[in-house]
């Protein structure tokens, strides 16, 4: 489906790809995740309102360095990225595309970039969530009324294909996003993007690096007690949306860097042993004393390590920015002559 804004110049339109229904999973993650051993659930179900709230809180706080540190090597390298992934002279438009668009907030040091070097730039958000796409698209369209926005509603599984062809494309995702995958979904998502990446198209990722233990550790447990919060969260959007019984006061924040994996793990440990009913899924969950539930993985990388997930995915790595310190990359990719 195709909703398109023409009441003014240039066009917002956005494609519609998914049921309104559809991006929640909520009630079949639990379900599966929950009768595990050992139990898991995704941390996409954090972010109802007030988690996106306590996110926003946690990017600020001293301790949490990937979103201070990724926009400051955005705003440094914007117009050299611009230039070489988006060139000017040329007729026909080029386009920036955002994988998990969100609030659209780290973008916009790139989009005036392109603005600077008078690109015909248009903005392709990508987002499972069409309240969330459209009002990051109504809010950009505000703050830049020049800009032509193309917005895509639909998942990174089945609907990358429906991105929309320009003469080139710079691709981004951004935030250290592609840590929370497992390394067989991390190569499979970058395989989509390649396998829809044209010869002059370019990927922009954001990777968070291995470091000092204690500083990974000490931005997954904020002294604030605001990541706490955020992975107990997702207890209380399954007692709201699912009838859950969850005691919060029952389980404790864990979070710690496994060295082995290379991967900060986030867990909800439970303090005692008890059970927990769902009353949507008609489902009771006993829990042990001590019994974790994994929230979330943050895996992190080196050169190389990028480097290697790049091959396996069919992409050649074009440039590597990183900060004195080694806190986090961005680097560009294309797709690979073996792709």
């Amino acid at each position: 489906m195709r909703l398109s804004h023409t009441s003014a110049e240039p066009a917002l339109t956005v494609d519609v790809h998914v049921r309104p229904d559809s991006g929640s999973t909520l009630a079949a993650d639990v379900r599966e995740g929950l009768r595990r051993r050992p139990k898991v659930l995704p941390p996409k179900h954090f972010y109802d309102e007030r988690g996106s709230r306590l996110f926003d809180r946690i990017c600020e706080t001293p301790e949490y360095y990937p979103t201070r540190t990724e926009r400051a090597l955005l705003e440094a390298h914007a117009d050299r990225l611009v230039a070489d992934a988006l060139p000017t002279g040329h007729a026909e438009a080029v386009a920036l595309v955002e994988l998990g668009s969100g609030a659209a907030r780290k973008t916009r040091c790139l989009l005036e970039a392109a603005r600077r070097h008078k690109s015909r730039c248009t903005y392709v958000p990508f987002d499972v969530s069409e309240e969330m796409l459209r009002a990051s698209a109504l809010r950009l369209r505000s703050e830049c009324p020049w800009l032509p926005i193309h917005g895509v509603v639909g998942d990174f599984d089945r609907h990358l294909d429906r991105i929309p062809s320009f003469r080139r494309r710079l691709f981004v995702f951004l935030g250290g996003t592609i840590g929370n995958f497992g390394d067989d979904d991390a190569r499979a998502f970058l395989g989509r993007i390649a396998s829809i990446m044209g010869p002059d198209d370019r990927l922009l990722l954001g990777t968070d690096l291995v470091k000092d233990t204690a500083r990974l550790n000490a931005a997954y447990n904020d002294a604030q007690g605001l990541t706490a919060e955020f992975n107990k969260n997702v207890l209380r959007v399954i007692n709201r949306e699912l009838g859950g019984t969850f005691r919060l006061e029952r389980f404790e924040h864990l979070a710690f860097f496994d060295e082995d994996r290379s991967r900060i793990e986030m867990h909800l440990r439970a303090n005692t042993a008890h059970e927990v009913r769902i009353g949507a899924l008609d489902l009771d969950v006993a829990f042990e004393e001590g019994e974790t539930i994994l929230t979330e993985i943050s895996r992190k990388f080196t050169r190389r390590t990028v480097e290697r997930l790049y091959a396996s995915a069919h992409l050649a790595m074009v440039s590597w920015h990183a900060p004195d310190d080694g806190a986090f990359a961005i680097s560009v990719a294309k797709r690979s002559l073996q792709g």
